[in-house]
């Protein structure tokens, strides 16, 4: 949510909206919109080595159609680096094949949308430039993320985008001495495998018995 005292113009009839790389210059305003919508705090170093892209890559979004001096705004952004498809926490599932070489997934880090931009399809758009960008790279197998269980937002963005739930992981999160749950979500692509997750096997046990008490029933 973002903080009253930000003055800035409300949102247009028809805002423009473009997608660009973060830079420096968005090195406050991105520090800014994580502090007013997540409940982790983030380091200064994360902040700067998302605008000068040392080991982060970044997208921004921001309205053109804004007054000048807002123009080139982040209203959005995503934040993600490289792993090793070996060294990550769902190798189990891709099939890793070491002799095809440093096979690579992609973690997203971060991603928000200012509260008066939510709901045009921004967060949507960031995620699936993701995707492409990463599906274009060759031995890059799949895009991963984790979100907090309560995030139901979230939650239906990232099943509307085809990701899959793999993963519930108990207290993954701990936020002001309370732990949480996460799930993690997965986009399979470029040949790695895309097995049924125990939540998904869960769902069709129980929607199997459903349907044959109803057929019993009948």
């Amino acid at each position: 949510m973002e903080d009253s005292s930000m003055e800035e113009p409300g949102i247009s009839c028809r805002p423009s909206i473009y997608y660009r790389p973060i830079n420096p210059n968005d090195l406050d305003r991105l520090e800014r919109i994580h502090r007013d919508i997540f409940p982790i705090k983030y380091e200064s170093e994360f902040f700067q080595s998302v605008v000068n892209g040392v080991g982060i890559v970044s997208w921004a979004a921001v309205d053109r159609s804004r007054p000048d001096g807002y123009s080139d705004e982040l209203i959005g952004f995503v934040t993600a680096k490289f792993v090793l498809a070996k060294e990550s926490e769902i190798d189990d599932l891709i099939g890793y094949d070491s002799s095809q070489g440093e096979e690579t997934l992609v973690y997203i880090l971060t991603l928000g949308v200012v509260e008066t931009y939510r709901n045009h399809g921004i967060a949507m758009s960031l995620i699936s430039g993701v995707i492409r960008y990463a599906s274009g790279l060759s031995l890059c197998r799949g895009v991963y993320l984790h979100v907090i269980a309560y995030n139901n937002p979230a939650i239906r963005l990232y099943n509307r985008l085809m990701f899959r739930c793999v993963r519930r992981l108990n207290g993954f999160y701990l936020i002001k001495r309370q732990h949480f749950d996460a799930f993690l979500f997965v986009y399979f692509f470029n040949g790695s495998r895309s097995p049924c997750s125990p939540l998904e096997v869960a769902m069709f046990v129980v929607n199997y018995m459903k349907n044959g008490i109803k057929s019993v029933a009948s």
